[in-house]
């Protein structure tokens, strides 16, 4: 069985945003593959925790990633504030004997660094073209996390457990390592809060994660962590806030100042996005749905909303609404085939990390958050069969049917994009509904 075999069959995706399967990404062929280590959402530490405890496997599972995509360069992408990660990978690169294929490329300290175009750019000098994937300039991207399940798919271990930070306004910061398909409310309580009456739980990162209405879900193979705030913290107000509520407001004070698009970092990266224009165009209907499509290329950062807008206006939600309105009338941006080319200021508007998090108000909890060794195991486990980009996973087991950790449980259906699903814990299958394969530990 190769490489990509194994990895389709372990059910590894991506472990950060979409959840892309991970065995079609390297199908392809690339000159470059790179490791996303940025993580440069504010206050989560999973990638860097891993490439600090798991560097050989992270090394070894990448450089074969590598092999099989036949990539020229292998690059380790981590900031360059990590010395201590990156002294440690370099000398197991050294003590593996993967250079010169597999190295450690540095990446300032910025927002949003570990968004894949940006890390392209970057890294390779190359720009994505607009609405086009890292492919498109010979390239594939995965993280760190990946990179270890890849590893683990080598010597026949599905994808069963998740590394999870949580971060915020709490008594205890921590990463915990769960099961696939734990409760979130049980990892929220790793917080050393039990009720959290007046807190509001960011899904994610503070700056891309929304606010979660509820708490009853379960954690995916695509968590990354779960920020908590008192419900009166500023950022808070801004996840709640909406379409129709902010629209009001923008059209009100938004100046056309142009800051939320000179500091987006797709325009910077030669993209025709434009958040000022989606402004003026929804406050005022002054263009027809073709100057409406830039929208699309719109990456949600949020960088326009919580940093560089002077009046402290929604951008981004004037982008969303732009989108809405073309997803009802089935229009796409349409690439212009015209490769894309940095701004030649770009190198001049980076935002320093340290900057947003103060401007965010999350100084005072950009503390460690350590990782804890003792095990963590629920009673009862709800594995999502679609938490990943493609069609869902078709459940191959039954209710009351005995399971074991790594049993699949859920297969891809043929011909579709899609990945499989595996028990996270032994016991017996108690429910097949929406969307969810329930099992109780035994």
């Amino acid at each position: 069985m190769n490489l990509v075999e194994q990895v389709k069959d372990a059910g590894v995706i991506g472990a950060g945003g979409a959840g892309f399967p991970t065995h079609v990404k390297l199908a392809a062929s690339a000159e470059f593959i790179l490791l996303n280590g940025a993580e440069c959402e504010p206050l989560l530490r999973v990638d860097q925790q891993l490439m600090a405890i798991y560097p050989d496997e992270i090394i070894k599972g990448f450089e074969q990633a590598a092999k099989v995509v036949g990539a020229k360069h292998a690059y380790l992408c981590v900031k360059e504030k990590h010395t201590s990660v990156i002294k440690g990978l370099q000398e197991r690169i050294e003590a593996l004997q993967v250079a010169p294929l597999v190295e450690v490329k540095t990446l300032p300290d910025i927002y949003p660094a570990g968004d894949e175009q940006v890390l392209v750019y970057t890294v390779t000098g190359r720009s994505v073209p607009e609405a086009g994937i890292p492919l498109n300039v010979g390239c594939v991207v995965i993280n760190s996390e990946t990179a270890l399940n890849v590893y683990n798919a080598t010597n026949g271990t599905p994808v069963t457990e998740k590394f999870i930070t949580v971060a915020g306004d709490i008594p205890h910061r921590v990463t915990v390592k769960v099961p696939v398909g734990t409760p979130v409310i049980d990892v929220l309580k790793k917080s050393g809060l039990e009720s959290f009456e007046g807190y509001t739980v960011i899904g994610g990162g503070p700056m891309m994660g929304p606010a979660l209405s509820d708490l009853s879900g379960y954690i995916t193979k695509k968590d990354k962590g779960f920020i908590i705030l008192k419900n009166d913290h500023p950022l808070i107000r801004r996840k709640n806030a909406t379409i129709e509520s902010t629209q009001r407001i923008n059209r009100a004070a938004c100046a056309q100042c142009r800051m939320c698009t000179d500091l987006c970092p797709r325009y910077l990266i030669g993209h025709n996005v434009a958040p000022h224009k989606s402004m003026r165009i929804q406050n005022y209907n002054l263009a027809g749905a073709a100057e409406k499509t830039h929208a699309q290329l719109c990456c949600m950062c949020n960088l326009c909303e919580y940093f560089s807008c002077p009046m402290g206006l929604n951008p981004k939600l004037a982008n969303d609404a732009l989108k809405r309105d073309l997803a009802a009338e089935n229009i796409r941006f349409q690439p212009t085939g015209k490769e894309p080319e940095a701004h030649h200021n770009r190198e001049y508007r980076l935002i320093p990390s340290k900057r947003l998090i103060a401007r965010l108000g999350l100084s005072e909890f950009d503390l460690p958050a350590p990782v804890e060794e003792a095990p963590f195991v629920p009673d009862v486990v709800r594995i999502a069969t679609n938490a990943h980009v493609g069609a869902p996973a078709v459940p191959t087991v039954s209710v009351g049917d005995v399971v074991q950790v790594g049993q699949c449980v859920g297969a891809i259906p043929e011909g579709a994009l899609s990945a499989s699903v595996h028990a996270s814990v032994a016991g017996k299958v108690t429910a097949i509904e929406n969307g969810y394969i329930e099992i109780e530990r035994g």
